[in-house]
């Protein structure tokens, strides 16, 4: 009796750890000291729009394409960390393939580098491109998916064409078959769609196709 009641505790035990574990994997804080510091004049501009209590920073698993398993991290606006948990959760559940998900912070902010570097990021203080307008991701409130194989391309009346990154002609072509490609029908584009997120792809004037706001 006495070794069937050290076998449950020794259970139950090992049942903390393991959740502790998988909630430190996917995890949801405010914004730290460190990180904070690290986001000044990068990210992070003062501004009336948005302050860092509006803020939280993610830590989540996700699988690449070769199928190692990565850490990473993400700034995001408070209203859609908990969403953002869930989704990132389903998708390691699923090993869909995340090259990269580090600070923009890393780049410098320069939105060209880093989807370039295909990386996964959400917040950063900025205007769209070409415009006066702040982007979603000034507010937190959009993610950029895989960037260089999903990236933004706009066809002007003067015929004028406009690719982001510019390495992503390649992946303008969406009939073709590549890696980290983001269709209507995939797993990620349905899970941000089940949480209310709007998908870049479907717009009309133009297409982003790494692109989920909401």
């Amino acid at each position: 009796m006495k070794w069937l009641l050290y076998i449950n505790m020794v259970m139950l035990m090992l049942c903390a750890q393991g959740c502790k574990a998988q909630c430190e994997d996917f995890s949801i804080s405010e914004i730290s000291d460190s990180v904070w510091n690290v986001m000044q004049g990068k990210t992070y501009h003062k501004n009336p729009h948005i302050q860092r209590s509006d803020l939280r920073y993610i830590r989540v698993l996700h699988w690449d394409y070769d199928g190692k398993t990565r850490r990473g991290e993400m700034v995001c606006n408070k209203l859609i960390a908990e969403d953002l948990i869930d989704i990132f959760r389903q998708l390691y559940k699923a090993h869909y393939p995340i090259e990269r998900m580090v600070l923009p912070d890393n780049y410098d902010a320069d939105d060209e580098r880093q989807m370039r570097d295909n990386n996964t990021s959400c917040f950063c203080y900025r205007v769209v491109a070409n415009s006066k307008t702040l982007s979603k991701h000034a507010m937190g409130m959009a993610v950029d998916l895989n960037t260089l194989y999903n990236p933004y391309y706009r066809r002007y009346p003067s015929g004028k064409v406009v690719i982001q990154p510019t390495t992503g002609k390649p992946y303008c072509d969406r009939s073709k078959k590549f890696r980290y490609k983001i269709t209507s029908d995939d797993l990620a584009c349905r899970l941000f769609k089940k949480h209310g997120f709007t998908w870049g792809g479907d717009w009309k004037s133009h297409k982003d196709y790494q692109h989920f706001e909401k």
